[in-house]
């Protein structure tokens, strides 16, 4: 029999019942396949949930609806926990929440005793974390914090539980989504605090043979926001966070819900997922120690064809390959080497999933389908404990310091073209978490919600420049719990390389790597003779003498134009035909940023794709602007300071706002002063279709400081119709008076919108909970949930 007459042949079959399905047809019940031998040899019975799959919203990770978040809507499902008696055939109901509530994410103990899952009891409240005795059927309630979604908890091997959080409120970076981060607590839920701070989003952690987590990250820096979800490990308590595979792949655009198989934790399962769907797709046997990305590692997959599919970069934009397989798979956990538990689509007109027995030659086997699907399967038995990992880090407080250091940074995969000696420094940037979003967008390379950049999504904020030493290595503190990346300097202050992606410390911890994107999987020397480890770490000294602070185009580098530039790049002026640089705002940006984009003046990657880029390809020493300045174009002259801060703007991928909060969150990428309604008049009288995205290579159209340059004013509709042109010009005027009254973010006076004020206060007492709890650990006292 066919697998889609045996689909056929399963909706004649009652929800409750047993089914058992192969590739050759329907087994009775005296018969027992291998596949479902291989079960009963591992486990007699398995623990599943069974609810409607997840609402389709923009990416994978949006799985939460949280209560007050803009797709709290979409919470629609009602689940259970339930017990599947392999050998009998029977199921029972292990918890029932009630009638609109919904279990996920069930974890069996060690011990194979408890369970630990997410619950959420209604519409109105967010999933919290519980645990059940398997025995006594008691259940007790972990977390209780009313306002924040608590999932994916896992069992650690000293009794811990590390979940997903969104705690520590942030959003992504394309869209408006809330995120989740790493947190762990005690077993009997004490003491909650976070171990991870990646900018975007963590889940599915997984504790390895070796007693490390492994988890899905989800965070960009300076690259293409489909292709940045890899895995990851890091220690319990928070430390040596470290790449495992997968980030730089381009298809597929997220690799999820991993599980290493038995032994050293060089094989792992995953899930191929899409960036936007639900967090379903191909499946993945990886052999890391082939590679850390593309096709090559990648034993097998489900479906076969997948593997065809999968490369690190493509002309085509294949972020969302896994949208192809017919039926997706979720929800994964091995049994062994060779024979794994998985929950599949039954059949391609249904999002309906089944729990299937595969085996390591691409073996399956339908175990059990009830209506509307089962997810989350686990076997109920004792697992062998991994070991229990010493503390690396104190709780002085989550910001106290911690230490990097690198070997030398001329080892590495893409430092072709660089003589040795080139770096003399290291310049540490952070790259702030978003706390706000915007009902409309720019559309840069992504979404932005609001605009930010041209292209990219984030701010960026100058820690400081660290001496890099002769044999190539650095040493020294950062704040701790603090998102950063680095960039190798010349002698002159120019980037020959940047990390695009990012990295964090706890407090206390040290922490390093070899080389600049060294090769992870052996033959990279390692030396215990490492000049800048013979001397204190180096303290981070700030950007030209002063603080830390985040960088603003308007702030930092207008200014150098006005100076220099606008006597002859001005409007009105010849020179500005080609490249204008007056510092005009406009309704996103300005004239001088969007034109140095538009016109070729600056060479930058912007939200590239998804390889790593080779050393010396962008940044300030490919910017035209640049070299036009060094080279005295016009007789300018810069100062020293002025074109270390041009340089140091293009190798930062050219920013533009310092940072997320707006004083316009309903209007165009919650920067321009003007409605909807009145952008929508100006292209009726004027007869210009005004972009709201990167690629339609518009020139600003505003000046908001002197409207009447505005480049719209000379557009057919209004050079031919004068009251139209006076009604055009009456409306950015109207604008520029708003901006006066209440100063967006690239203007001094500038203050947050008052939704943006309540998200930055949530977040300042998530912060002031994270020190109490420092303080609880530090004095052995137990500090727990509070609704």
């Amino acid at each position: 029999m066919g697998l889609s007459k045996v689909f056929c042949e399963m909706k004649r079959i009652p929800v409750a019942m047993l089914v058992v399905v192969s590739c050759m047809g329907t087994v009775g019940a005296e018969e027992v396949s291998p596949l479902r031998q291989s079960i009963l040899s591992q486990s007699p019975s398995i623990l599943f949930v069974t609810r409607k799959q997840y609402r389709k919203d923009h990416h994978n990770t949006a799985t939460l609806f949280q209560c007050g978040e803009v797709n709290e809507r979409s919470y629609d499902t009602e689940g259970y926990l339930k017990i599947l008696d392999v050998k009998s055939g029977q199921v029972e109901t292990l918890f029932d929440p009630g009638k609109g509530a919904t279990v996920r994410d069930p974890d069996v103990s060690f011990d194979g005793k408890r369970v630990v899952f997410a619950m959420r009891k209604s519409a109105s409240e967010n999933y919290h974390l519980y645990t059940i005795e398997l025995e006594s059927r008691v259940v007790k309630q972990l977390t209780r914090q009313r306002d924040v979604t608590d999932v994916d908890p896992c069992w650690l091997p000293d009794g811990g539980i590390v979940f997903s959080s969104t705690r520590e409120p942030k959003y992504c970076g394309c869209n408006n989504r809330i995120m989740c981060n790493l947190f762990r607590m005690e077993g009997d839920g004490a003491n909650i605090h976070q171990i991870g701070r990646s900018t975007l989003f963590e889940a599915h952690p997984f504790v390895m043979d070796d007693g490390r987590i492994l988890y899905d990250r989800w965070e960009y820096v300076d690259r293409d926001f489909g292709s940045a979800q890899g895995l990851w490990t890091c220690n319990p308590d928070g430390t040596a966070h470290a790449l495992y595979w997968g980030n730089n792949t381009e298809s597929p655009g997220g690799i999820l819900n991993a599980r290493t198989l038995p032994g050293d934790g060089s094989r792992v399962l995953a899930i191929l997922g899409a960036c936007h769907n639900r967090p379903w797709g191909a499946l993945g046997l990886i052999d890391r120690k082939k590679g850390i990305d593309g096709p090559v590692p990648l034993i097998r997959t489900w479906p076969s064809n997948y593997l065809e599919q999968v490369c690190i970069s493509s002309d085509k934009y294949r972020i969302d390959s896994p949208n192809s397989v017919p039926l997706k798979y979720q929800d994964l956990f091995p049994l062994d080497d060779a024979h794994y538990l998985c929950v599949r689509q039954v059949r391609k007109e249904s999002e309906a999933t089944g729990i299937f027995c595969l085996d390591a030659s691409g073996g399956e086997e339908l175990l059990y389908f009830e209506e509307p699907g089962c997810f989350d399967p686990m076997p109920i038995r004792p697992r062998k404990l991994p070991p229990v990992r010493p503390r690396q880090r104190n709780f002085d407080s989550p910001h106290a310091p911690g230490r990097f250091y690198l070997q030398n940074v001329m080892i590495g995969t893409h430092m072709t073209g660089v003589a040795p000696g080139t770096v003399k420094a290291l310049r540490v940037i952070e790259s702030p978490e978003k706390r706000n979003w915007t009902y409309t967008y720019w559309g840069g390379q992504g979404t932005q919600w609001p605009g930010m950049n041209w292209l990219n999504f984030e701010n960026k904020r100058i820690l400081g420049t660290v001496p890099v030493e002769a044999d190539g290595s650095a040493y020294f503190e950062v704040p701790g719990n603090t998102f950063v990346f680095f960039q190798a300097l010349d002698e002159n202050g120019m980037m020959v390389q940047s990390m695009r992606s990012g990295a964090y410390v706890q407090p206390g911890e040290t922490y390093g790597c070899v080389g600049c994107h060294e090769n992870r999987i052996g033959g990279t020397p390692v030396s215990d003779k490492v000049l800048a480890m013979r001397r204190p770490p180096s303290r981070l000294n700030g950007w030209q003498g002063e603080s830390p602070r985040l960088f603003s185009f308007q702030r930092e580098v207008q200014p150098i134009f006005n100076r220099h530039c606008v006597s002859c790049h001005d409007y009105g002026k010849p020179a500005a035909e080609k490249l204008n640089l007056a510092g005009d705002r406009d309704t996103v940006f300005s004239t001088s940023y969007v034109d140095l984009w538009l016109r070729g003046g600056i060479s930058c990657v912007g939200a590239g794709g998804a390889e790593t880029r080779p050393a010396l390809s962008w940044g300030a020493r490919v910017s035209k602007i640049v070299r036009m300045s060094q080279n005295g174009h016009g007789r300018v002259q810069l100062s020293k300071p002025e074109m270390d801060t041009l340089i140091t703007w293009c190798d930062l991928n050219a920013p533009y706002y310092p940072n997320f909060e707006c004083a316009y969150p309903q209007n165009q990428a919650g920067r321009s002063p003007l409605s909807s309604a009145e952008v929508k008049r100006v292209q009726q009288l004027s007869g210009v279709k005004l972009a709201d995205q990167h690629w339609y290579k518009q020139r600003s159209q505003f000046s908001f400081d002197r409207p009447e340059v505005s480049r719209i004013l000379t557009s057919a509709g209004c050079a031919t119709n004068e009251s139209a042109r006076a009604e055009v010009l009456s409306i950015i005027r109207k604008g520029q008076e708003r901006l006066y009254a209440r100063p967006r973010n690239d203007m001094d006076g500038f203050y947050p919108c008052e939704k943006d004020v309540a998200r930055l206060n949530k977040y300042e007492k998530s912060q002031a909970r994270e020190e109490q709890v420092y303080a609880a650990i530090r004095e052995g006292r137990k500090l727990y949930d509070s609704e």
